[in-house]
This record gives C-alpha cells, sequence and structure tokens, in this order.
C-alpha cells in the first residue's frame, strides 16, 4: 500500500477520537439498536484495556428519542428536536453505561454547544474535563446539547463537533463511523469503488460526494470530508469507515486497509499551537475583510500583522476582539484573526497608514488590524493549486 507509514501510524495511535452516526446506532424507527451498540462497547472496550484513550462522539440521542415520544419520523421544530434530544440522550447513556460497565470501563457524558468550545475559560474547562476522564481511564461519550441549542451556538453536525473535539484533546486520530466502507468513485458500469487513501482533502474530493444525511440524522460525506480537514490542519489523522461491523474499529486500528484514510496535513500546512487552533477552529467568524495583493503577500509569504493599509473592504458588523476572515480580492479565504479595532472604526481607517490612524482614532490605538499572534493561516497554495488544473 503506498499509504502503508500512514496505516502504522494509525495502528499506533495513543488517543482516538471515534464518532458514530445516527444511522449505525439506530434502526429505521428511530429506537437504538443493541447490537450494534454491544459492538460498539466490545470493540471500544478491548482499545481501552489496550492502552489507549478513546473518546466516544454519539449521534443518535434524537433519533433516539423518537419512538417515546410517539414521532415516527425526525420532527421539524425545535422543540421537537430539544424534546427528542432529551428523552433520547438519556436512554443512549443509560444503554452505553450499562454495556461499558459489565467490561468493567466507566463513562462520562459530555454536552456541548459552539459557545462552549468558543468561550476562552469554557473551552479549557472543557479541554482539562475531557483529559482527566481519559486519564482515568473513563469513556467520554460527546454529544452537542441539542436542548439547549438555538441556531447561533448550535455547531450544526457531529461529524463537526467530532473534528473539534479531535483538537481540544489533541487526539492522534478520528474515525468516522458510518453507513458506508468509505469515499468512493466511479467505477465504470454505474460501478463505484472504495478510495483507500486521500493524501488532503480539496475540491475534486468533495465533487465526489453531495451532503445529504437522511430523515434521522443531519451529516453526509460532505460534512466528514470538511471535518478530516479540520482534524487533519491540526496534525491528527482521519479515517472515515463502515461502523456497521463487529470489528471496523479493531481492523482500522490494526493496520488493515478499511475505509479511506486521509493523511494529516504536512509539516508546513499544520496550524500550531493551542491559541491558533482555538481562532482558526472554534469560532464562526463575525465579519469578513477583503485585503489587496500586497497585504496577501505580507500574510502568507513574509508572515507579517495584517495592517489597515492592506485592507480594502469591511463586510459585518462587529467589535473589537472579534473572529474574523481574512479574504483576497477572488474572495479565497486566507486566514482568520482577532480583530484590534471594530467595522465601524475599520471602514474608516481601511487603506489608511499608521501616521492618519493615528490622526482618526487617537494615538492609544493599535497600528495592526490583526497581529500576527493572533491570526491563523489557512491558506493551502497546493491545494487551490490542485483545484485549478
Amino acid at each position: 500500500m503506498p499509504h502503508a507509514q500512514y496505516r502504522e501510524q494509525l495502528k499506533s495511535a495513543k488517543r482516538v477520537v471515534v464518532k458514530f452516526g445516527t444511522r449505525v446506532l439506530v434502526d429505521d424507527r428511530g429506537r437504538p439498536n443493541p447490537t450494534r451498540l454491544q459492538a460498539i462497547v466490545d470493540q471500544v472496550s478491548a482499545l481501552v484495556n489496550a492502552g489507549r484513550e478513546v473518546v466516544i462522539v454519539s449521534s443518535g440521542a434524537v433519533g433516539a428519542g423518537l419512538d417515546p415520544l410517539g414521532y415516527d419520523r425526525r420532527p421539524e421544530d425545535l422543540v421537537g428536536l430539544q424534546m427528542a434530544a432529551a428523552v433520547g440522550q438519556t436512554r443512549l447513556m443509560s444503554l452505553y453505561g450499562e454495556r461499558f460497565a459489565a467490561r468493567g470501563i466507566g463513562v462520562g457524558q459530555v454536552l456541548l454547544n459552539h459557545d462552549d468550545l468558543k468561550q476562552r475559560n469554557r473551552h479549557l474547562n472543557a479541554r482539562n474535563a475531557l483529559l482527566g476522564l481519559l486519564k482515568r481511564g473513563i469513556v467520554p461519550i460527546v454529544n452537542e446539547n441539542d436542548v439547549v441549542s438555538v441556531d447561533e451556538i448550535r455547531l450544526g453536525d457531529n461529524d463537526t463537533l467530532a473534528a473539534l473535539v479531535t483538537v481540544l484533546v489533541d487526539a492522534d486520530a478520528l474515525l468516522l463511523c458510518t453507513t458506508v466502507d468509505g469515499l468512493r468513485e466511479p467505477a465504470g458500469g454505474g460501478r463505484t469503488r472504495r478510495i483507500p487513501f486521500v493524501r488532503r482533502v480539496t475540491q475534486t474530493e468533495l465533487d465526489l460526494v453531495g451532503d445529504k444525511g437522511s430523515s434521522l440524522s443531519t451529516g453526509g460525506m460532505a460534512t466528514k470530508l470538511e471535518a478530516a480537514r479540520t482534524a487533519n490542519r491540526a496534525g491528527a489523522l482521519s479515517l472515515i469507515l463502515d461502523g456497521r461491523t463487529t470489528d471496523g474499529l479493531t481492523r482500522a486500528l490494526g493496520g488493515d486497509d478499511v475505509g479511506t484514510l486521509i493523511g494529516p496535513a504536512d509539516a508546513p500546512r499544520r496550524l500550531k499551537g493551542k491559541r491558533k487552533h482555538w481562532i482558526a477552529f472554534f469560532h464562526k467568524p463575525t465579519g469578513t475583510l477583503t485585503v489587496d495583493d500586497g497585504a496577501r503577500d505580507a500574510l502568507l509569504v513574509r508572515g507579517k500583522s495584517l495592517l489597515a493599509a492592506g485592507v480594502i473592504a469591511v463586510e459585518g458588523q462587529f467589535q473589537t476582539g472579534a473572529v474574523v476572515a481574512v479574504v483576497d480580492r477572488s474572495g479565497r479565504l486566507l486566514a482568520t484573526g482577532l480583530s484590534e479595532f471594530s467595522a465601524e472604526d475599520l471602514r474608516q481607517i481601511r487603506g489608511q497608514k499608521s501616521e492618519r490612524i493615528l490622526k482618526l482614532l487617537g494615538p492609544a490605538v493599535s497600528t495592526e488590524v490583526i497581529h500576527r499572534d493572533n491570526l491563523a493561516i489557512l491558506y493551502d497554495k497546493e491545494s487551490d493549486d490542485a483545484e485549478k488544473k
């Protein structure tokens, strides 16, 4: 296998995040599938007993709550979703807890939403709690806190949540368990074949799929590829595999050629440092700054801070300290960062030299729009070049 080295890395992964989709966990009516749950518990228990640290990101709470509430399909209204999540989360944790206890392993429930991961102190508290559980041999079972989440603080799907948890706990690998055996490509005659290895996720891979999900779940293959891309930028391996088998996890972490393995980003493309991870991955930008070619090169080539002179447009309404996206003239994302100015002030000083800024806003202000230490570069030239071909 040309990607054998990465299979070996996966085989030696010490800390892993494993995400199970709704369709893996429940039947068509939304009831938990006891056979599948037992297979999951058996495999994860074996991994823990072999010395690995495992975090489970478990979908299925809403699906598991449908039957007790008399729903025949996933509700579309917010209250219905919250009720199903409240009932279903209890059912899922009970089933997990009983089965892991029979294996002599404890579990801990961790419910998160975007606000928890965005606010720095809560972000650190969540990280410390998860690492503390792992240190004590407990399997954290993570889900989005659907009962209290609204659109503004939702992550949207558990693929995204799993990727963020991977970054949060410095996991070596992210395993996304679904109902197919990996990413597939056309093989002629209306058939498809599994792609065993993807060096990096680009538009080429995203064009192979549609983000379709199901009536019980919200994710699709596209969200899994995006989740893998996030984990890879932090240096983790990712694997998309069939979670319905009784030995998929065991085989995958044993080095077998299962699923679609996605390699970690090369060193120059990785984001290094917890602060830059927090800026890049755990925020939804509240505004956008368009920069000229000189500012683009200063950021990407010379490693400089962003100055107001290079800003040509400001979109959105935000305050000082907000996370904003930085794009070039063609709209390509270059970076995200913490703005030293509000949107209102930036509209006054964009394109201006430092001397003019001091006259407009006073001598106490910074002359940098985003300091380099608060800037996370996300532009990937090689992937961008590949997508242009």
